[in-house]
Order: C-alpha cells, then structure tokens, then sequence
C-alpha cells in the first residue's frame, strides 16, 4: 500500500533529540522550546510564538488569547476541519459560515462582507491544502469593520502570498504572518512534524502575554498555585520542540521537495478528463500539502466508492473534509439549520486526496497515477 503520508525523518532530527533527551528536560521547559518559537515566529514574520501540543489547541488558545467570547461571531469556512467550528462554540461564540471558492477551494472571500454584524470579533481564514487564501482582501474587510483575523496556517507552511499585487509595494508574505493572530499544526502529516504539536504567533504583545498564561493553566506571579482564571494544559515538550528546531532549518528543502510532487501531480493529472485539480493562483505560492482533486458528478461515482477501488489496487487515500453546516454534531446544537454551501458539499461529496508526502518517489506518483486511470477506465 502506497501511503496518503509519511513523514521524513532524518538522523539530524535524531540527534537534536536525542540532545533533549539526554539534558534531562523532557517536559515542557528546556531550551529548544524557546529556540523553535522564536525561529518558527521570525520565519514566518511574527514577534512572538507560544508553542503548544497540537494544533486544535492552537486555535482554541488564539480565540481565547483574543478575547473571543459568549455571543461573539466569527467568520469562517464550512469547509474546514471540525477543529475551527469547536474552538468557536467552546468559548460559546458563533461561527458564521462562508462557502468555498470553486477553484482553490479556500474561503470565498467576496461573501465575507455580508456576513459582517455588530456582533462579529473575527475573521478566521483557512488556507487550504496548500493554497492561500486571498488575504488583501480580508484584510482590507477586517480594518473596515475594525476585527481580527485569525490564520489557520496548519496548512500552508512555507507558502507564501502576493500582497498590494500590482502596486510599487507588492511583496511576497509567509502564511501565517499576515493576519493579527496565526495558528499552526504540526501533525506528523505536515510539512514540519513534532509528531504532535502546534503553535500560535502573534506580534501583539497583549496576545502573546494572554497566550502564555493561558496556555499554562493560567498560572501567576504573585502564588504559583493561586488561581484567577481558568486556562489549559496545552504545553508542548522540550523533545518535540528539538525535533521542530532541526526540521525548520530544512524548510525551503522540504517545501520544494513538496512542490516538486505537487507539480508532477498536476502535470499529469490534468491531462485525465472528468476531474477538477486545485487552481493555483497566480498571486500564490502553494506548497502541495495535499494533492487533491474532485471528480465530476457526470463520472456518476462517489469519492468514496472511487477511494474504495484505489484501496484494492494498493493506493492509499483521504476524503475531503465535511463542511461545518454539515456535521451533525452541530445540528444537534441548533447550528446551520438549513444553511447550504454548495460549493462546500459538492468538494466534500467528490473530493478526495492521494499519496502525498515527503517520502513519495516519482515512481510511486506514476504508480498512483496508473491505478488511477484503472479505475477511471472501470467506472
């Protein structure tokens, strides 16, 4: 079985662990904890980075850190992971939903605005499987209505987005850097794995300080054990933070290595009629962390019933994420009663990912991509 992911490993990863290890700080304090939050923050073109243990933690901890509350709104995806819409309703905010863009399959940013009210706090962008979302545009709602924006850039490491595109101040910015607050993971399926793990970047000072207490059971100066506000254990080991340390030094290896599968993916995948590719934007620099697509609902067949014929031709694969109006578990609250995003089920009903990781050869690529038109030709 060729699998959706596996991550790549080195003895240099080894040794800085092994270095942790043997320091005898191998829980939340040590020196690389600090090292891997300062180089992931200034490489991404944050101030400051509070490491934590994952990256749905991330989120909860940068909704919290930034005031998020009872009968607030954020603005988000459908289509996203479950992690986005839980951090949301934990704090009992509201997330208020936005379909996808049919091309890149980020948030449709021209729907932001009219979901604006006085209640909403924030903006969550998603930057999906790879691919930025459209950030000049959010920016420029958020600064209009005066609220935060909120990356989850678990996606997108090393990716990077044209801003002011078409003026003398054009640049190129790193995902997770743009917005007031960013959020990553760093799952052992990402471009940089601690195996668990995650981490929040902010350059305001006020966040960052809320975020540390916060991220450590709100702890205090003034009697350690003395309790103001309730916080959480989101801390991350000193032995994943040495793993982090090593592999950011690699990072322009690892994110080329991903777009040179990435765009052998594309180049072959786009010559099978009956499917749709991820449109990468020209104002984008993707990174592939998935390679996904859509099948056309003329193929009269389901990703599901597809995946289950790439898995008896020994290719391994991963369903498209279901939207937020869609899980039940938040029907059951009484959230998104009726709401459609069409866009948002029809990728979630005939999207899915292949193979996608470091350690995919070209062979192995050719090979999923032979499978793939076996079962093309079968259905």
């Amino acid at each position: 079985m060729i699998p959706v992911n596996e991550p790549v490993l080195t003895d240099k990863d080894f040794e800085f662990l092994k270095d942790a290890f043997t320091s005898g700080w191998i829980s939340s304090a040590g020196k690389y904890i600090e090292e891997f939050e300062q180089n992931w923050a200034e490489y991404c073109g944050m101030r400051y980075g509070i490491s934590v243990s994952n990256g749905t933690a991330a989120i909860q901890l940068a909704l919290d850190a930034a005031g998020i509350g009872k009968g607030d709104e954020v603005i988000m995806p459908s289509f996203t992971i479950i992690s986005c819409g839980q951090a949301v309703t934990n704090l009992g905010a509201i997330p208020v939903l936005v379909d996808s863009d049919v091309n890149t399959w980020c948030m449709d940013v021209t729907s932001i605005e009219s979901r604006v009210t006085k209640k909403t706090k924030a903006i969550m962008v998603v930057h999906m499987y790879g691919h930025p979302v459209d950030m000049d545009v959010v920016m420029g709602i958020a600064k209009k209505h005066n609220i935060l924006v909120i990356e989850d850039a678990a996606e997108v490491h090393g990716a990077k987005y044209l801003s002011n595109r078409g003026t003398s101040s054009e640049q190129w910015l790193v995902c997770g850097g743009i917005g007031d607050i960013s959020t990553f993971s760093f799952f052992a399926n990402k471009l940089i794995t601690t195996g668990e793990g995650g981490m929040v970047l902010t350059s305001d000072s006020g966040i960052n300080d809320r975020a540390m207490m916060l991220r450590n059971l709100c702890f205090n100066n003034e009697r350690r054990f003395r309790h103001y506000e309730l916080g959480y254990n989101y801390r991350l080991t000193n032995m994943q933070a040495a793993i982090g340390v090593s592999q950011i030094q690699r990072i322009e290896e690892i994110v080329e290595r991903k777009i040179e599968i990435g765009r052998y993916y594309q180049e072959q995948l786009s010559q099978i009629e009956g499917i749709q590719l991820q449109k990468q934007e020209s104002w984008a620099k993707g990174v592939f962390w998935i390679n996904g697509l859509v099948l056309d609902d003329s193929l009269n067949c389901t990703a599901e019933k597809f995946c289950d014929e790439l898995r008896k031709l020994g290719v391994d694969t991963r369903p498209f994420f279901l939207g937020m109006h869609e899980q039940p578990v938040f029907a059951s609250k009484g959230l998104f009663i009726g709401e459609k995003y069409p866009v948002s089920e029809r990728i979630a009903r005939q999207g899915f990912y292949l193979p996608s990781g470091l350690s995919l050869t070209i062979d192995q690529v050719d090979e999923v991509i032979n499978s793939f038109k076996l079962v093309m030709e079968k259905i």
